[in-house]
Order: structure tokens, then C-alpha cells, then sequence
């Protein structure tokens, strides 16, 4: 049985159970809420996580990072390093978007070496393998469903797959007249194998087959954007929410099959149309777990990007998006290393906590009063315990020591909290 199955059957999984514990709310919260389908745990039954994570709603906002080889940089050991540090950095889920080097092997290496939930873009393989033979164009349908089986079985916890790019989507798409077209790569395969051979997205019209593995093996569906805005100009247009109005009505077909589900959202967008975007999402998929690609607020600030891309993630965490997904300083500019991968987490956790802090999530706003409090007191070592970056904090601390160790170098001896303590409480 899938977590949906056993949530509607009135029984609690040992999963339920854990992200209960995490997230400090009763078992019987998250089995509601995955029974309504606005809350998923993405754990394929073949994949062992020791810390498994609720996503939806009433949890606290979760952070993905995205790891993979390329063409140029094929090296699976690279990304068991980038794995490494995304866990440790905090990354409450890791995608492997792998597209150089044996994919399915890679694939396999991660999952073996990935203690949070996994999830994967399948077409990404079938086009590579497709483009090795000739052409992305020249990839069968059941040499797409054989790639999802795989991904199943190895243990892959959700699945990325673009089902809304339908031909009546793609028309409207061309009738948008959008700046950047599609920057989504699987939505790009796609589109441009829908227009050579004729045919419909097999992701929509063979979608029963979908729900069919998926529920074999208690996999998440993770409702892909592929017409995701790729600039601000392009945002909240007609494809866009074309796309999530046929998500919208998967979402219906899934939660009936029994089969986890959520919906991947933008991409680049205006601050003024961040919270349009949520509100818009979760009344057409029905509370859906929301998960989002930044949003990022202004095109113009690549080198910058994870900050760019951690405000809308702010504004978008506290409208109610469940979901982050990071972005990097070197996006749109290059394949990002550990150090980059590294500051991606902290953005996105940093973004995904003011949102929780925004709309109440259990235990947010009590983090930040135990940060003030061990401020006050100038403990140094609590702050250390309690922030959300304890390497950088140690790197500060001792890079810009002062000769008294209860107050930082700023003020030193005319640090305010210590200045005004001596007179506000005497007595």
C-alpha cells in the first residue's frame, strides 16, 4: 500500500509517525493530511531514509538541492561530494539530474549513497540515450515508460514528469509571444519531440500507466512545470497557467489511484505576482503540496542568483508553498560546485524558515527567540548551536576575534546589550 492507502484506510505508518515527531504535531495531523492529499512523504518502498520528510500543508517549508553530472563534468564522485555536502548543509531532499556519463549507473550510486528522499527527471536519460543513437526526437514512448521503471525500482522516491505539456498547451504557448520560449529541459525535450513526430505528451495520454508504476512502488509524482516562466517578462502568461490547470486535474486522477502528489511551480517571477502565483496553484490542484524553483525575483543579478531566488522563496514560503527548491550563485552561468551547492541550501533554508516564521509553523518562531535570548546573554556557544550556518559562524568568529571573547569585534567594549545591562536593570 502506498502512504495515500494507508492514510485513507485509517492507519498510521511508522513514516507518518516520524515526520510527526519532526515536525512536533500528532500523528494523526499527518495522517489526515495525506489522506486529503495536501500533504505527501515522498519514500519509495525500495529506498531506505532514515529521516523521512513530510511536504505539504502545516509543515515546516522543506529545501531540495539538485546535484548531477554533464556532459563536460560526467564524474559521479563529484556529485556524491555535492550529496554529501547538500545533506549536511541541511537539504531536506536531493533531485539527481544527471545527463552525463552511464546514467542509470550514477542514478544508482546516489540512491545507494542518499540518505533523504531522491527524486529524478526521467526523461532526461531517455533524451540522452535518444541523442546518442541520433536525435532527443527519435525517443519512443516505451523507451520513456522503461526509464520511469527503472527509476521506480532502483528506489527513486518522486519523479519529475512534465504530463501538462499537452498539444493544446504547446498551441497556446506559441501564441504567447514569450522572451525565453521554454528553458525547462525536460519540458524542451518534450515540446520538440511532440512537434517532429505529430503525437501527443505520452506523460498525458498514457498517464493511467504512470499512476500504474508509481503506485507499485509508493513513488511521489512530482507534476513537472515545463512551461515554467524562464524571465520575469514571461511570468503568470497563458501557457504557464494552461500547464497548471491540466496539473490541476492529474492531481485529481492521482489522489483517485492512489498515488502521492505535487505540483512544481516558477521559476522567475515579479515580487508583485509571487503570491498571485501560490493562490492561483493551490485553488486549481485543490492544496496540492506546492513545490517551487526559487521564484526568482529579477533576472539581471547572475553570480547572485541563490539570493535572488531566497526572496521570492521567502515571499512564496509564507503565501503557503511547501517546497524549495535551491538555486546557486553559479545558475544560468555554469555547473554549480560544493561550495555553491553549499550556499544554495543555506539561501533556501534561510528562506524557507522566514517563511515558517510568517505562517506560524510549530517551533519557528521559538528558534528565533532562543537565538535572542543566547544574544543577550552573549553566548557563543548556543548561538553556535542554534544557527542555521555553524561553519561560517565559526569562520567569522575566529577571523575577526577581539581581545574580550564575550562580545564580538563590532562594538567590542562599547557593544550595546553589555553597555545598557550595567544601568537598565540595576537594582
Amino acid at each position: 500500500m502506498t502512504q495515500l492507502e494507508i492514510a485513507r484506510a485509517g492507519k498510521i505508518s511508522p513514516e507518518m509517525t516520524a515526520v510527526a515527531e519532526f515536525e512536533r504535531l500528532e500523528a494523526e495531523e499527518i495522517r489526515a493530511g495525506i489522506a486529503e492529499g495536501v500533504i505527501c512523504i515522498p519514500r519509495n518502498i525500495h529506498h531506505d531514509i532514515p529521516r523521512p520528510r513530510g511536504i505539504g500543508k502545516g509543515l515546516s517549508t522543506k529545501v531540495n538541492a539538485n546535484i548531477g553530472t554533464s556532459g563536460d563534468f560526467p564524474n559521479v564522485e563529484d556529485e556524491l561530494v555535492k550529496l554529501r555536502v547538500a545533506i549536511e548543509a541541511g537539504a531536506d531532499a536531493v533531485m539527481d539530474l544527471s545527463t552525463g556519463g552511464d546514467l542509470a549507473a550514477v542514478r544508482r550510486t546516489v540512491i545507494d549513497n542518499c540518505t533523504v528522499p531522491l527524486g529524478t527527471v526521467p526523461i532526461y536519460e531517455t533524451a540522452v540515450r535518444a541523442a546518442d543513437g541520433g536525435s532527443v526526437v527519435d525517443m519512443s514512448e516505451d523507451d520513456l515508460f522503461r526509464v520511469i521503471e527503472r527509476n521506480a525500482t532502483d528506489g527513486v522516491d518522486f519523479l519529475t514528469v512534465h504530463c501538462g505539456i499537452t498539444r493544446e498547451a504547446i498551441a497556446r504557448l506559441q501564441e504567447c509571444g514569450r522572451v525565453a520560449d521554454v528553458v525547462s529541459r525536460g519540458g524542451a525535450f518534450l515540446v520538440c519531440w511532440m512537434l517532429a513526430n505529430g503525437k501527443e505528451n505520452p506523460l498525458y495520454s498514457r498517464f493511467d500507466d504512470l499512476l500504474d508504476i508509481c503506485r507499485a512502488h509508493d513513488v511521489t509524482l512530482s507534476l513537472g512545470d515545463g512551461f515554467r516562466p524562464g524571465c520575469l517578462a514571461d511570468a503568470t502568461d497563458r501557457a504557464q497557467i494552461q500547464e497548471l490547470i491540466i496539473l490541476g486535474e492529474l492531481v485529481d486522477r492521482a489522489r483517485k489511484a492512489g498515488v502521492q502528489s505535487m505540483v512544481e511551480g516558477p521559476g522567475h517571477v515579479p515580487m508583485n505576482q509571487v503570491i498571485t502565483n501560490i493562490q492561483i496553484q493551490k485553488t486549481l490542484c485543490k492544496g496540492a503540496p506546492f513545490y517551487v524553483l526559487g521564484p526568482l525575483v529579477t533576472d539581471v543579478a547572475p553570480g547572485y542568483d541563490h539570493i535572488t531566488s531566497a526572496i521570492g522563496g521567502a515571499i512564496a514560503a509564507a503565501a503557503g508553498v511547501d517546497f524549495l527548491c535551491y538555486v546557486t550563485p553559479s545558475e544560468h552561468l555554469g555547473l554549480p560546485g560544493p561550495d555553491e551547492v553549499r550556499e544554495g541550501v543555506i539561501a533556501a533554508r534561510i528562506a524557507a524558515h522566514a517563511g515558517d516564521i510568517a505562517k506560524g509553523v510549530k517551533g519557528a518562531m521559538e528558534w528565533d527567540r532562543e537565538m535572542s535570548v543566547a544574544r543577550k546573554k552573549l553566548d557563543w556557544e548556543k548561538q553556535l548551536e542554534l544557527c542555521i550556518d555553524p561553519i561560517k559562524f565559526k569562520k567569522f568568529r575566529s577571523e575577526r576575534a577581539t581581545s574580550a571573547e564575550e562580545v564580538c569585534s563590532m562594538c567590542g567594549k562599547y557593544c550595546a546589550m553589555k553597555v545598557v545591562d550595567e544601568y537598565l536593570h540595576k537594582g
